[in-house]
């Protein structure tokens, strides 16, 4: 499994990020085995959310690893926090009780990394600041990020905040790219100029901020997976093809895709299938040549100017 520099944390982490959602759909046998799975695959940083599952993603997850010191120092957990039900919550109170409930459920002194889990429009940076101070001082925190931001929100926050923001999580996949489709369109009087994210790719690119594309296999807003899709024969064939050209399945394509992009992301895999998650992991050594990778994003139905 290759790696990259998160950010400027001076971590080095997988290319990789194992997200453990949906890891509530397994029994404790199959938890135990599909965790085993990524850390022979080397994929261990393993991304969580005190809402998934409500907080039993967690739970589930430190016993099918066997949480204790030994194991700890062997993996990079990350977590958010910051959604409430019917609101999102950034006040200082919410954020230390979020961290105290998460590092209970999964059992460790420490998280690597804490991000802000979409943003709240009621957010008092300032709170935000001292939470942060009482986390990294206290050591329950090492580094800090955000989910869904902005570049005017991130700024916002770096006003007040004195750690530095390495992580920006990010829904995007080949048929989920407007970050990308609106630098290609600049200037230009059609719907793919329009820029709905304040130019975030780039701006983390400027920032040293390392972009986590979240559903890297869905189109819409969870509406589907593209791969097999009847809505995309285009991109499954041309998907197919470069696959085939090097001996791997769709999914790994898929990944590599994204990978393939200068900006050095991070993936996180949502699937609890362990086949798919070594051919994820596989990504990791597919470099998709420049023809390839613009093929492939023209074939998601995506025009040049």
């Amino acid at each position: 499994m290759k790696t990259l520099k998160l950010g400027t944390s001076g971590l080095d982490v997988p290319v990789i990020a194992v997200g453990c959602m949906r890891i509530n759909s397994l029994d404790k046998a199959e938890a135990e085995r599909f965790v085993q799975a990524a850390l022979d695959e080397g994929a261990n940083f393993f991304d969580h959310a005190d809402i998934y599952g409500g907080g039993s993603c967690e739970e589930i997850f430190a016993d099918a690893i066997h949480m204790d010191s030994t194991v700890r120092d062997k993996i990079i957990l990350q977590s958010k926090c910051g959604i409430r039900k019917g609101m999102f919550d950034f006040s200082r109170e919410h954020i230390l009780a979020s961290v105290d409930g998460i590092l209970k459920r999964l059992k460790t002194d420490y998280l690597d990394i804490l991000l802000l889990h979409r943003p709240d429009t009621l957010v008092e940076p300032e709170e935000v600041a001292q939470a942060f101070d009482e986390l990294s001082s206290s050591g329950r925190v090492r580094h800090f990020g955000v989910s869904n931001q902005h570049p005017r929100q991130i700024d916002l926050l770096k006003k007040y905040v004195s750690q530095p923001i390495v992580a920006n999580q990010l829904q995007l996949s080949i048929t989920n790219a407007t970050m990308i489709t609106s630098g290609f369109n600049v200037n230009m009087e059609n719907d793919a100029a329009v820029n709905r994210d304040g130019g975030v790719l780039d701006y983390c690119r400027l920032h040293d901020i390392t972009i986590q594309p979240w559903s890297p296999f869905q189109y819409g807003f969870f509406e589907g997976v593209f791969l097999g899709s009847d809505k995309y024969p285009e991109l499954n064939a041309k998907i197919d093809e470069v696959a085939h050209s090097y001996g791997v399945s769709n999914t790994t394509i898929a990944i590599a895709w994204l990978l393939r992009h200068p900006a050095r992301m991070q993936p996180v895999i949502g699937t609890m299938n362990i086949d798919r998650l070594k051919d994820c992991c596989k990504a990791s050594e597919v470099h998709l040549t420049r023809e390839e990778w613009y093929a492939i994003y023209r074939a998601a139905g995506n025009v040049l100017p």
